[in-house]
């Protein structure tokens, strides 16, 4: 249920920041979801009983992740400029696998088989969509490469995070941590946007604040080993959001890649086999 919040809010965001970057530089869009996802936090804190509730014992963790979360989403959207789109996406979709072995190294998960063939499955689904071309490697996909390993480093971090620290605690860190590290770039680059872009503003605003709350809380209640591989069903809403708003062609190769995805995730929520005890215990 909290990946099903999780992937609405992000397909909205999607499309809202498509649009608010027909006008704004990221350091400057960025900037501003922060400060605004940090204002709307705070009567959500207050309501909970102050901020007391989001006092953590473990800042330089949430530091530590939100830096390195913050350096790969300006990772990604550089490789956007760089190499075609197909080829970012197609590589941001590793993310899981990084994710799947530093959890499975440092936070003791299980790879299961069921694990591992959904991971296989979405990362398939993912380039049978975007088709990336083939070629020799440049600075772009590097970046690309680069991001989608911070991504996996900072969702390992999150699920660290989430055994002590509360969903609140970690989406106020988060934002703000990212408010302080984008502040200086933002201001050079600053130009008064629009009121009409101020409405997709505030709408990634709240939907970048809250999506990443639900995804604290689905964190909370499964590995990340099986939260993480839902995300793989972003690629084929996506696509399914620009062909309704955007009129982008839907062809056999999205659909072929989104059942892929779909048979991963279901594969992924069949139970672990319990370990037996040992005879006699």
């Amino acid at each position: 249920m909290w990946m099903a919040c999780w992937l609405s809010l992000m397909l909205i965001l999607t499309v809202a920041g498509r649009e608010a970057m027909r006008e704004l530089n990221v350091f400057q869009l960025m900037e501003v979801r922060s400060a605004l996802g940090l204002a709307m936090l705070c009567p959500l804190i207050l309501a909970q009983g102050g901020f007391h509730v989001v006092k953590t014992a473990r800042f330089p963790q949430h530091a530590a992740r939100n830096l390195i979360h913050y350096s790969a989403q300006l990772g990604w959207f550089f490789a956007l400029t760089l190499i075609p789109i197909g080829q970012v996406v197609a590589i941001e979709f590793t993310m899981p696998i990084w994710t799947a072995i530093l959890a499975a190294s440092f936070l003791g998960e299980r790879m299961t088989p069921w694990k591992i063939a959904a991971i296989v499955l979405g990362v398939v689904g993912v380039v049978v969509i975007v088709r990336p071309a083939m070629g020799a490697i440049n600075p772009g996909q590097l970046i690309a490469l680069g991001a989608a390993v911070g991504f996996g480093i900072s969702m390992a971090m999150l699920k660290s995070l989430t055994r002590t620290e509360s969903a609140l605690a970690v989406i106020f860190w988060m934002l703000v941590v990212q408010s302080a590290a984008g502040l200086l770039p933002a201001l050079y680059v600053w130009t008064w946007p629009s009121a009409h872009t101020w409405g997709y503003i505030v709408v990634i605003a709240v939907c970048g604040t809250f999506s990443h709350y639900f995804l604290a809380r689905a964190m909370q209640y499964a590995d990340a080993t099986v939260v993480v591989p839902m995300d793989f069903l972003r690629v084929p809403l996506t696509a399914a959001a620009g062909w309704l708003i955007y009129s982008e062609r839907l062809d056999m190769f999205t659909v072929l890649g989104a059942a892929l995805i779909l048979t991963g995730n279901l594969l992924n929520l069949k139970p672990a086999r319990p370990i037996a005890a040992p005879a006699g215990t």
